[in-house]
C-alpha cells in the first residue's frame, strides 16, 4: 500500500525528475518514506516518518553525483516504526503491497525476523536463495511465487550490481528517457516525463546497478511521536462499558422496522410506511444491457475500466465480476482516508494480487484526516444529535474527486461501481429532519435542492455547538459537493445488471480465502473503522442500526424471512468492542469517557 519509483542512469540523476516522480508517488501514501542512493561506492539508505518530498528535500545532497536513486512512499501497514527501505544481509527492498502469509513463510527460513513490518520477508527470502547458489532472477521469481498478497517491489543486490523489478499485479511500470531506466507504481509520471518503451511490470526484468562490496549506510530519522497503527490493547474494565440492551421496541409486522425510526407510520395491520412505499430495487436489467455499454470501452491490450474499491464486501464480489464474467481489463482505485482498517487493506491486496488487477491508491493525509474526525467527534459529544452522527463520515466523501483524476491520469474513461442497492439508509438524513425520498434509485442522493436543504438542516443542528465549526469545514463540504453536485460520465453500476445475492457474494469471496472480521458475524462493513462506532450510537439511542434498515429491505425482496432478519440483527448489532477501540485511539480519544457520554443521551425507547 505505498508508491515506489527510482531512477536508474549512466549519468547523474536529474533532481527535478526524481522530485516529480516523488511528488505523484506520495498520492499513494505521505506516512513514512525511504530513499536509497549510491554514493562513493557505497548504497545509503534513508529512512523517515516524514513524506518522501520532505525527506528529499532534507537528503537532497545525498543525491548530488549518485547515478542511482530508489524511493518509497508508504501507507502505513503492519508496523509504524519499520520504514523502507527493508534490508536483510546484504540486499534491500522497496515493496509496495501487503503479504498476508508472511508469518507462514518464516519458519521455512533458517533466518531470524528483525522486523515488524511483512515487507522484510521479501530480502530474507532473497538472502536464503542467495546462500543456495541461486542468481538474482530466480531470487525475485522465489518471492513472486512464495507470497501471497499484492507484490510489487524493487530488490537490489549491490555485490552482485543487479536490480530485479517485479509484481504479480501489474502495480509497476518501467520506462526509458535518455539514458535512463526510470520506474513507477503508476504509468502516468513516466508518460508525463516523456518516458520511451512504458511498459507494466509483471515477470522479473532486471537492470545493473553499480556494483559495491560495501555494508549498507542506514539512516532513520523519526520525528513524530503519533502512531498511526493503534495497538489494541484489550480492556474487560472498557469492553463492559459497551451496553447491549434488547427494549422491547414496537416493529413493523412486515419487515423489522421499528418505532424509533424517522419518519415511520403503521397501518392497521402494523406494517410500516417504508413497506408500503416500497418498490424493489434488487431487480437488474438483462446482463446483455451491461455488455453493449462496455463494447465501445474494449481494448486490444490497454487498460478498460475503473473499478472504484474499497476492500469491502460488495466492491470484492464487483472487480470479480467486471474480470470474470465481463472479462475486461481494470483497474482497482482504492481512496485510502485513514478509516480503512489493516483487515480492509489485506482484503485489496487480496482481491488485487489474485485477479492480477493493478490498484491505483489515492491516500489523503491521514493525520489530518483523524484530527478532523476527532474535532467533529467532540463538538457531538457536547450536543449529541443523532442528524449529526453522518458528520463522522464526511472525510471520506473525496472518493468520488479523485475517481476524475484517475479517468485523466489513465485515459481510462469508464468506471464500473459495486455499490449494493439494498444499502438504503433514509434514517441518518431522516434525524436531520429529512423526510425519505421513496422514489430515489440511487443509494446517494443527488441534486441541488436537496443538498441545499440537507446542508441547511445540518447547519442549524450545528449551531448548538461551536465546535463544528473546524478547520474540516472545508473538507467535509468540498467532499459532499463531489459526491452529491459534480456531473459523473462512463459511470455504470454492475448491480443494475447483476443481481445482488448476499449467498452467492459470500460463497464467491470465500473462494479467494477474504478474510472476515473476528468481532462480528456480519461480512458487511467490516474493512471501515468507522461503522461499529456510529451503529453503536445509533443502537444505544434509538434501538437499531443500519443493519436493520438493510435486512428489513432483504425481507421485502423475499431474499429473507421476518424472523431471519430479526436473529440476524439480534448477532449483528452486539457491540463491536475491538473495531470501537481501534476507532477512538485512532482519533485519540478516551474511551471511557466518550462511551460514558454516549450511554447517558435520553434513549427514544422505553426500557
Amino acid at each position: 500500500m505505498c508508491g515506489i519509483f527510482g531512477i536508474i542512469s549512466d549519468q547523474e540523476i536529474d533532481k527535478l525528475e526524481l522530485s516529480q516522480l516523488a511528488y505523484h508517488s506520495e498520492q499513494r501514501g505521505r506516512d513514512s518514506s525511504g530513499l536509497a542512493t549510491f554514493n562513493a561506492g557505497t548504497y545509503h539508505l534513508y529512512k523517515s516518518d516524514q513524506p518522501i518530498t520532505r525527506l528529499l528535500r532534507d537528503k537532497r545532497a545525498a543525491i548530488d553525483h549518485s547515478h542511482v536513486a530508489m524511493g518509497h512512499s508508504r501507507l502505513v501497514t503492519n508496523g509504524m516504526s519499520d520504514n523502507q527501505p527493508v534490508v536483510y544481509a546484504n540486499c534491500f527492498a522497496l515493496h509496495n503491497g501487503i503479504i498476508l502469509n508472511h508469518d507462514d513463510l518464516w519458519p521455512r527460513l533458517n533466518l531470524k525476523r528483525q522486523l515488524e513490518i511483512d515487507s522484510e520477508i521479501i530480502p530474507a527470502l532473497a538472502t536464503n536463495m542467495l546462500s543456495n547458489g541461486n542468481s538474482a532472477e530466480e531470487c525475485a521469481g522465489a518471492v513472486l511465487d512464495r507470497c501471497k498478497g499484492v507484490v510489487a517491489c524493487a530488490l537490489a543486490f549491490p555485490r552482485l550490481g543487479k536490480l530485479c523489478l517485479f509484481s504479480n499485479n501489474g502495480s509497476l511500470y518501467l520506462g526509458r528517457r535518455n539514458r535512463s531506466h526510470i520506474f513507477a507504481s503508476e504509468s502516468y509520471p513516466l508518460a508525463k516525463m516523456n518516458c520511451s518503451l512504458i511498459q507494466q511490470v509483471k515477470a522479473v526484468v532486471t537492470i545493473d546497478i553499480p556494483v559495491s562490496e560495501d555494508a549498507f549506510v542506514v539512516q532513520e530519522f523519526k520525528t513524530q511521536s503519533s502512531d498511526l497503527l493503534p495497538k489494541l490493547q484489550t480492556n474487560a474494565q472498557q469492553e463492559r462499558l459497551l451496553r447491549y440492551e434488547l427494549p422491547a421496541i414496537r416493529r413493523c409486522t412486515k419487515c423489522i422496522l421499528p418505532e424509533t425510526m424517522p419518519y415511520i407510520s403503521f397501518n392497521s395491520d402494523g406494517v410500516c410506511s417504508y413497506c408500503q412505499h416500497y418498490r424493489p430495487r434488487n431487480v437488474p436489467r438483462p446482463k446483455e444491457e451491461l455488455f453493449n455499454l462496455v463494447e465501445p470501452y474494449r481494448r486490444t491490450k490497454a487498460n478498460e475500466c475503473i473499478v472504484p474499491f474499497s476492500g469491502g464486501r460488495d466492491s470484492c464480489y464487483g472487480l470479480h465480476l467486471v474480470v470474470n464474467e465481463l472479462k475486461m481489463k481494470a483497474i482497482a482505485y482504492t481512496y485510502d482516508w485513514g478509516m480503512v482498517t489493516d483487515l480492509g487493506r489485506r482484503n485489496i491486496s487480496r482481491m488485487c494480487s489474485e485477479l492480477g488487477v493493478e490498484n491505483i491508491i489515492v491516500a489523503a493525509d491521514i493525520r489530518r484526516k483523524r484530527d478532523n474526525i476527532r474535532k467533529n467527534v467532540r463538538a457531538w459529544l457536547k450536543y449529541p444529535h443523532l442528524g449529526m452522527v453522518s458528520i463522522f463520515t464526511a472525510g471520506d466523501k473525496h472518493f468520488f474527486k479523485y475517481v476524475e483524476h484517475i479517468k485523466s491520469q489513465t485515459g481510462v474513461n469508464l468506471n464500473l461501481w459495486g455499490v449494493n442497492p439494498l444499502e438504503v439508509t433514509h434514517f441518518k438524513a431522516g434525524f436531520l429532519g429529512v423526510p425519505p425520498d421513496f422514489e430515489e434509485k440511487r443509494v446517494y442522493s443527488h441534486g441541488a435542492m436537496k443538498q441545499l436543504r440537507y446542508q441547511t438542516l445540518r447547519l442549524k443542528a450545528m449551531l448548538p455547538s461551536p465546535g463544528y465549526f473546524n478547520s474540516s469545514l472545508w473538507d467535509t463540504l468540498s467532499g459532499e459537493y463531489y459526491r452529491s453536485f459534480t456531473n459523473k460520465q462512463d459511470y455504470f453500476h454492475i448491480f443494475d445488471y447483476w443481481k445482488w445475492d448476499e449467498k452467492v457474494v459470500d460463497s464467491t469471496l470465500a473462494d479467494y480465502q477474504w478474510e472476515k472480521a473476528p468481532d462480528t458475524n456480519t461480512t458487511w462493513r467490516i474493512g471501515d473503522g468507522t461503522s461499529a462506532f456510529y451503529n453503536y450510537i445509533y443502537y444505544s439511542v434509538a434501538g437499531f442500526t443500519e443493519h436493520d434498515t438493510f435486512r428489513s429491505n432483504q425481507v421485502r425482496e423475499g431474499d429473507l424471512t421476518r424472523s431471519e432478519a430479526i436473529a440476524l440483527v439480534k448477532d449483528e448489532n452486539r457491540p463491536r468492542y475491538s473495531n470501537i477501540k481501534w476507532y477512538l485511539d485512532a482519533v485519540n480519544l478516551d474511551f471511557e469517557d466518550t462511551i460514558r457520554v454516549i450511554n447517558d443521551i435520553p434513549k427514544l425507547y422505553k426500557l
